[in-house]
Order: C-alpha cells, then structure tokens, then sequence
C-alpha cells in the first residue's frame, strides 16, 4: 500500500510528547505552527540540511541518521546558551520505505525526548535524500553566547574529547584499509554525537564567546578570532584524546601526527569550544564534574597569525584548514 504525504507524516512524525509543552498553540496540522514566546526571552533559530553523499553515507544506519540530523542541531543551540524547545523537519525521500521510515523517525524522536524538544511542524516531498532541521530555543534577554566577545586572557576550553569523529569517519572511507582496534568507538562518535546542552545552559553569564566545532578546532575557533578581533594560541599538547585514540597510538595504528590532526582539524567533534576567564573555569568544571573540559590555549592580542601553534612551549608548524563545504570532498 502507498502512503500519502499526509499519511506518512501522520503514521511516523505525529507523535504526541511524554509531557505537553503549553507553549505551542497549534502544531502539525496547519500551515504554520503558532508558539508564545514567554515574557522576557528570545527566539533562537538555526537551520541545518544534511544532503546524502555529503554528509552522510547512503547506507548510513537509519536510526543513527535520525538522530544524528536533530543532534547537530541541538549542538547549534548549545553553542549559543539557547535551551532547546521546538523542531521542524523538512525530509525528502526517493520512496516511501515503510521500514527506514520507522527507524529513522524513532532515533530523531529518541534525541528529541531526552532534550523535551517538540515537533511543530515540517514538509516531505520525493526527490534525492536530505533532511533540513530547523531548532527553536530560548534564552533569557540578553544573556545568549556570542562569538564576538573573547577577550585577551581568556582561557580557550573544549569540552569532551577531539578527533573520535574524524577517525571515525577517515575509517569508513578507507574502505577496509585502515585498521583500527576500537573502530566502532569511532563510528558511534561519529553518528552518535551527544549535543552539549546542559554546558551551554551553564556557561551563560561565565563564557565571553562560545560556538560547536563542527568544522575543526582550528577553523571553528578561527571564527571566534575574527569576531573577535583577537589571536590565540593553542597547546597542542594539551589536545584532548580518549582512551580509545590513545590506545591505537599505541599499537601503531595511528600516529601521533595524525592524531592531531584529527583533533584540531578533523570536524564533527560537536563539543562546545568557548573562551572565559581562567577564574571562572573551576566553578564550571565543579557544575559539571562528568564532563571533562580542558583548557588547550590563550587569547591574545590580534596579531597577523590568528592561530599560533605551541608544542611544549615551543613554536610548533602545521598548515591548518578544516571542512569547507565547496572545498572538502563528499563522503
């Protein structure tokens, strides 16, 4: 039996949430979602596509892929201090496939739970596969995280860990060829990635600027410099690598050189990289105790290199770029 486009979005994306948000006046059903935006906040809107062969693998698990479109979303949000509250989705399918419906509609709906984020609202039509997300959240007037207002002598932190997702993704393009130990830990970090929301509520009023690193450590905090109109320097000693990245440096399956080149160039990472003052650091750290934060550099005063690379208080070389979508090859 073939679905209707009203069909489709009735039997898999109208699901009614564990707990009722009185926000949302109306919801799917009409032309347009109708919200109350509460007294004394700010909407916070941000947009993504994810387009098949880009940015993901044509045979990319379904469920993971639903999630993983919603999670880099929510990572934007994060980014920004905002807290996550409502979601569209505009899906565009080849065919209807009952079964990758399902699976996909269950991972987006299994991310959008745990955040009690609410979808509004969206399109499907039939064409080449891509999914366009688009998250609504709010922040208290004036309180959002900007890129523009790092200061000299704020400390440059990264939450979490550096350059799982790029190994992740350099193993599933080398088609066999590249050996690792751990290789699903990579993966999963990839496709799995875990939106830093609770951070990003917690550094309001602490960190002066703030943004995700989706595109690599260097290029993501290059946008910080340029708001900013400030330099920084960077320990790459001081990048932080899991256990599972350490363990296959170990055993000759990655080299050091290219372990950081993984962690500060590599991309979808989706932890939180922000700049504040290195007093602040501690009561933040103490907040948030299960989620490791580290501190990898400096802000400085503007200088013709914006990035100055150190290893072990020298000058360290490496020409430094990240994902840019009209220069970077497709998945």
């Amino acid at each position: 039996m073939s679905l209707s486009e009203f069909d489709l979005i009735k039997k898999y994306f109208c699901k009614e949430p564990d707990k009722q948000d009185s926000s949302v006046v109306l919801g799917i059903g009409d032309d347009c979602a109708i919200i109350d935006v509460p007294d004394g906040y700010q909407l916070l809107i941000s947009t993504d596509t994810l387009v098949s062969g880009i940015h993901f693998f044509e045979d990319v698990d379904p469920y993971r892929l639903g999630y993983k479109s919603l999670a880099v979303n929510l990572s934007d949000l994060s980014a920004m201090g905002a807290e996550p509250k409502w979601i569209s989705l505009a899906l565009t399918i080849p065919d209807v496939n009952m079964l990758w419906l399902a699976q996909f509609s269950q991972g987006f709906f299994d991310l959008a739970k745990q955040y009690n984020v609410t979808l509004i609202g969206g399109d499907t039509t039939k064409g080449p596969l891509s999914i366009t997300v688009s998250v609504q959240g709010i922040v208290p007037r004036g309180s959002a995280l900007l890129r523009r207002n790092a200061q000299v002598g704020d400390v440059v932190c990264v939450s979490g860990m550096l350059g799982d997702g790029a190994l992740g993704l350099a193993y599933q393009l080398s088609n066999g060829k590249l050996y690792l130990a751990n290789a699903q830990a990579f993966v999963d970090k990839l496709e799995l990635t875990d939106p830093r929301v609770k951070l990003g509520l917690l550094l309001r009023g602490s960190a002066h600027s703030c943004i995700d690193i989706s595109d690599g450590l260097t290029q993501d905090l290059t946008h910080i410099l340029n708001a900013s109109d400030c330099s920084a320097q960077i320990d790459i000693d001081k990048l932080p690598l899991s256990d599972a990245l350490h363990r296959e440096i170990a055993l000759g399956n990655v080299d050091t050189a290219q372990a950081t080149q993984y962690a500060l160039m590599g991309g979808d990472d989706y932890e939180l990289l922000f700049t504040l003052p290195r007093g602040v650091l501690k009561r933040v750290q103490e907040a948030i105790p299960e989620l490791k934060l580290t501190v990898v550099g400096s802000i400085i005063a503007p200088e013709a290199e914006k990035i100055q690379l150190r290893k072990h208080q020298k000058a360290y070389s490496l020409n430094l770029s990240g994902w840019d979508h009209f220069k970077t090859g497709s998945y």
